[in-house]
């Protein structure tokens, strides 16, 4: 099959919904997640046939260069999520509630919700938490506005976790954490990002589950998988979590690319004669008489 074949096969493909998210579930279809911040990465996923897109509140690392998620601010990510919603049409587009978005007040939750599909054209959005949100995901589902949960590793709260650590590792913890999934789905939430907790917990929850589980970091058993595209690609190379399967190494590529412009434009290499608009000799001549 060509090239042009496959990218208009799946440019038509139907629009990933959440209940595209329960059938796959329900059929033992694994889901597929990946993040977006800007237009050409949003298209290149969707041309792919990725299920779903999640403009993540980790642009704040990998885009914006912050030492973790917390500085974010939601107009930045209105911004990137605008953009990702021009360049992808059939995946579910979910935007990622920063932090200090909906911790304040229910109210706060939803009128930020609301923000991501009315100025931003996302489809759901993601929050972090458990049982302390789940009044915040109730007054949203109320709302119409589709809701993803977060347990484990939530790295909005990573002052209060003590760092990037894995969560779920004793009996009371998975136990809480199994607790909190299941308040969750009784609240309405429609999927659940399951991130760094042990493989066997959430292969455990997820089968507990109706929605469908999101693993990051979280072993085989869940209904679907996430990663940071900059992880993937080998973008981000302040660190790279142990859960992280990298797929290229662009940034490697990136620096190797830009040492050989640099050395092209110093030794005179470029622009060379392809590279440049020329003008006919008598055209030129008529200009040297005019220049006179």
């Amino acid at each position: 099959m060509s090239t042009t074949t496959v990218s208009t096969t799946v440019s038509q493909r139907k629009k990933t919904t959440t209940l595209t998210f329960r059938q796959k579930k329900e059929r033992g279809e694994p889901l597929t997640m990946l993040t977006a911040y800007d237009y050409p990465t949003a298209l290149a996923l969707d041309q792919a046939g990725i299920d779903s897109i999640l403009v993540g509140d980790s642009l704040a690392m990998v885009e914006l260069g912050y030492e973790n998620t917390l500085p974010v601010t939601m107009e930045e990510m209105l911004h990137h999520a605008r953009a990702v919603a021009r360049g992808a049409k059939s995946a579910l587009l979910i935007g990622d509630l920063p932090f200090m978005s909906y911790q304040v007040s229910v109210e706060d939750a939803v009128r930020n919700a609301g923000r991501f599909i009315q100025q931003a054209n996302m489809d759901a959005v993601k929050l972090e938490g458990g049982r302390e949100r789940a009044e915040a995901v109730r007054a949203i589902v109320s709302a119409g506005i589709p809701v993803m949960g977060h347990l484990g590793l939530t790295p909005q709260s990573i002052n209060q976790l003590g760092g990037f650590r894995p969560q779920g590792k004793s009996a009371s913890a998975a136990t809480r954490l199994l607790e909190d999934a299941q308040i969750l789905e009784e609240a309405g939430a429609f999927s659940l990002v399951l991130e760094s907790i042990p493989a066997r917990l959430a292969e455990f929850i997820s089968k507990r589950l109706s929605i469908p589980t999101i693993g990051i970091g979280a072993g085989a058993g869940c209904d679907g998988q996430v990663l940071v595209t900059h992880d993937l690609l080998g973008l981000f190379e302040r660190f790279t979590p142990k859960f992280v399967k990298r797929y290229a190494n662009l940034h490697e590529t990136m620096n190797k690319a830009f040492a050989d412009y640099i050395d092209d434009v110093e030794t005179k290499k470029f622009p060379a004669v392809e590279h440049t608009v020329e003008m006919n000799d008598e055209e030129w001549s008529a200009f040297l008489k005019e220049a006179k």
